[in-house]
Order: structure tokens, then C-alpha cells, then sequence
């Protein structure tokens, strides 16, 4: 289900070492109190919740609207909680760029340790990305790609892609567990600034397209080529997002080979396969229109930053002294071992409490 948009203008740049430094001593802190509070799944769900997590990078102190407090919060949870993952139960892999690549690596190694089937994860890993990437067609290309999870098994994604054209990023967030339907409705929420038409292939009114998609992809390549040979002035109106590459048989040829042979028994399937990507599925697409008419889907918190300013002055300048005594606080708050634990939530309430009046 999606619950909402915000908006994520595209910044550059990154957060002083100052500030990142605090920023992953204050993640570690909050997360630590997550687990206490409500488990290790309890801080997944959080941060699958796109308000929920927006929120939690103002507290951090990072820019309280762009698009590069995705990228920095969830760096300082991973380096946050790097020491004490086995201890929470709660562990991190992933991040922007090249890291995003080691994410598969980095689960493996961990579950090496913990015990856990990692190819379950690695399979969510790279499904949601492949998803986000090529299922999902809204513009946006992934550079950011954040892996949490457990013990149990149970994982969250925090991924985002940027649009150079328009100057502007979608954050997409997954929460889920090894029965999770990667092809049909699969997102918690997708935050996003501009509600642009997007070739959606896991709206659930792509059913029909995903399986006539999957079905042709299991042809041999020469028919799927000669139908498109059959259209080479084809203009889809109001679709300028379709070029004549896209669906170009030449280009097609090599991977319709490789879907014909491995021949996928479904579109989640399909998706997994190494080389389909989003012109092959445009392609594809276009062509299971022509042939069965089936068409793809194209549907497509600020207060928190005075809670320590943020790292461009806004709404003021990070208050260094407030950001210490709230990582001092906290840190305490679970270090004092003799406080039973309702009257540690019952001290933090009443501090939320306080906050609120002050505000």
C-alpha cells in the first residue's frame, strides 16, 4: 500500500564529518531504543514508513527536505549499529552507489553467522531493486539501495532513484518477510514529488499484462522479432517515453534468446532473470498490446528538524550542545540496567510530553 508523497528536491553534496559523526552515534542510540521497545522488527517497520523515516533524518539533523537524507541516515544507522548487530538482532548491508552493489555479499556474510538462509534475503535484495528499476518505469534511475533485516528473517528496503531532468528523487520503501508477492502491490509506500504517469508492471491491473508479458518472453525470439519487424512505424500517442531503440528487434534479439530458454514460469520469474531490464520489458509490453490488446498499468515531517537544526541552517543551525545531551540521554537511559523498563517508557513519555508543550 502506498501511504503518501513527499516532496525530495535532488541535492548534492554530503554532511560535514562533524555532523555525520554525531549523526551515527545518535542513530545508534535510537535504534538500540527501537529494539528495546518494540524488537528488531518493530525498528523495520519504522523505518519502512516513509513519514516515519523523513522524520527520523530531521532528528538526525540532516537537511530536513532533500533528497540526501535518505542517502546519510541510512549510513549512520549501518555504521551506527555496525558493532552491535548480532546483540539487537537487527542488521544492516547496503548503501549508495558502488555499496549498493556489495548488498548481496554483505547478507551473505552475515548469515554466515547468524545461520540464516541468505538466499531468501539476497532474492529480496535484488527483486525489490529489479522492481524499482525496470517493473516500475517512472523515470527515476536507483543509485541508493539500503538492505535491513533480522534474525527472523523479516527485511525492509529503503532504496531511491533521482531524475537529472526534472532535479528531483523518489524514495521508495518495501517491509517484508520470505512469503512477500514481489509483482503485485508489493510497496509499503513510495514518497515521491511529481505524479507523472509510470509504467507500473505490479499494479495489480497489470495482472493480465504480467502474464502475457511472461508468456511471450517464453517464445522463440525469431516470432517475438517478426512482430516487431511487423510495426516499425509504430507511435503510441502521448507516449514520447517510447523511442525506436526501446523496441528495437536487433537489440532485443539476444535477450529473447536467453528468456526462451530459461523460460520463466512467471513474471517474478522473468524478473530474476540476469539482462531483462526496462526496455526489454517496454518492449515486451508493447508488443503483448499488440497481440492480446492487454494493456500496463500507468498510474503511477518537518516539525522534527527543531530537534536539532539542521546541517544548511534550517530551520537553524545544528545545536551541538542540545545533539550531545540527547545522545548522552539516551545512552544512559539503556545503560541504567537497574530502571525496570515501563518506568524508562514512562520517563520517555513524559519527556515526548514536555517536548510537545515546549513546542
Amino acid at each position: 500500500m502506498r501511504t503518501g508523497y513527499s516532496q525530495l528536491p535532488l541535492h548534492h553534496g554530503r554532511a560535514p564529518r562533524w555532523l555525520f559523526q554525531r549523526m551515527t552515534r545518535l542513530a545508534k542510540e535510537i535504534i538500540c531504543h527501537l529494539v528495546a521497545e518494540y524488537g528488531a522488527e518493530g525498528a523495520l517497520k519504522r523505518l519502512a514508513d516513509p513519514f516515519w523515516f523523513q522524520a527520523f533524518g530531521c532528528v538526525l539533523g540532516f537537511d530536513w527536505h532533500s533528497s540526501g537524507i535518505t542517502t546519510t541516515t541510512c549510513g549512520a544507522v549501518k555504521e551506527g549499529i555496525k558493532e552491535l548487530s548480532h546483540e539487537l538482532g537487527f542488521y544492516a548491508a547496503g548503501g549508495k552507489g558502488a555499496v549498493a552493489r556489495k548488498t548481496p555479499e554483505e547478507i551473505t556474510q552475515t548469515c554466515e553467522q547468524t545461520g540464516y538462509d541468505a538466499a531468501l534475503l539476497v532474492k529480496a535484495s535484488r527483486l525489490s531493486a529489479k522492481v524499482d528499476s525496470s517493473a516500475i518505469q517512472d523515470g527515476y534511475q536507483i543509485y541508493h539501495h539500503a538492505f535491513f533485516f533480522t534474525q527472523s528473517g523479516r527485511w525492509c528496503v529503503v532504496q531511491q532513484g533521482m531524475n537529472d531532468s526534472s532535479g528531483m528523487a523518489r524514495r521508495y520503501h518495501w517491509l517484508g518477510n520470505e512469503h512477500t508477492d514481489f509483482v503485485n502491490e508489493p510497496h509499503t509506500a513510495i514518497c515521491c514529488d511529481h505524479r507523472g504517469k509510470a509504467l507500473n508492471f505490479v499494479a495489480k491491473e497489470s495482472k493480465i499484462s504480467r502474464s502475457r508479458v511472461t508468456q511471450l518472453a517464453a517464445q522463440p525470439d525469431k516470432e517475438v522479432e517478426n512482430i516487431l519487424l511487423r510495426r516499425p512505424e509504430l507511435v503510441m500517442p502521448r507516449r514520447h517515453w517510447v523511442r525506436s531503440e526501446d523496441i528495437n528487434p536487433k537489440y532485443l534479439h539476444k535477450i529473447l534468446l536467453k528468456t526462451y530458454e530459461e523460460a520463466p514460469a512467471d513474471f517474478e520469474k522473468l524478473l530474476e532473470i540476469r539482462g531483462v531490464g526496462p526496455k526489454t520489458l517496454r518492449a515486451l509490453a508493447l508488443t503483448a498490446e499488440l497481440i492480446y490488446g492487454t494493456k500496463t498499468s500507468v498510474r503511477d515531517p518537518a516539525r522534527f528538524s527543531f530537534a536539532h537544526g539542521g546541517k544548511d541552517g534550517t530551520p537553524f543551525p545544528v545545536d551541538r550542545e542540545t545533539y550531545e545531551n540527547t545522545i548522552n540521554v539516551l545512552h544512559n537511559a539503556l545503560d541504567r540496567a537497574k530502571i525496570d523498563l515501563s518506568d524508562r517508557r514512562d520517563a520517555l513519555n513524559r519527556l515526548s510530553k514536555f517536548a510537545d508543550k515546549k513546542s
